[in-house]
């Protein structure tokens, strides 16, 4: 197992135990980690947890939700970065060598 997936496994698990902790089941947890994928995701949800205490499962996919939100916007926005950075390369550069 990889540095990667023993963080993911602990973070999953850390999570997994904050949402129990708060009286809600065990799978909404494990299904919360798997929604968001990622470590730093899921610690931004168990910041969340510890801070807010929803009294909710509502409350608890609403945070998901719009933390899932919220990576996709940057995701979205450094793929357009990328593109603006290409297009202006050709803007600048050309499309190749140029016939004589």
């Amino acid at each position: 197992m990889t540095d990667n997936q023993k963080e993911w496994v602990r973070t999953k698990d850390q999570l997994v135990s904050a949402i129990k902790q708060l009286g809600f089941p065990e799978e909404l947890g494990k299904q919360i980690a798997k929604q968001l994928g990622s470590p730093k995701a899921m610690k931004r949800m168990i910041s969340y947890l510890y801070n807010v205490k929803p009294q909710s499962a509502e409350l608890v996919v609403d945070e998901m939700l719009a933390i899932c939100s919220e990576i996709d916007a940057w995701r979205a926005k450094k793929t357009s970065e990328e593109a603006n950075a290409r297009y202006n390369e050709i803007l600048y550069y050309g499309l190749g060598a140029e016939e004589e």
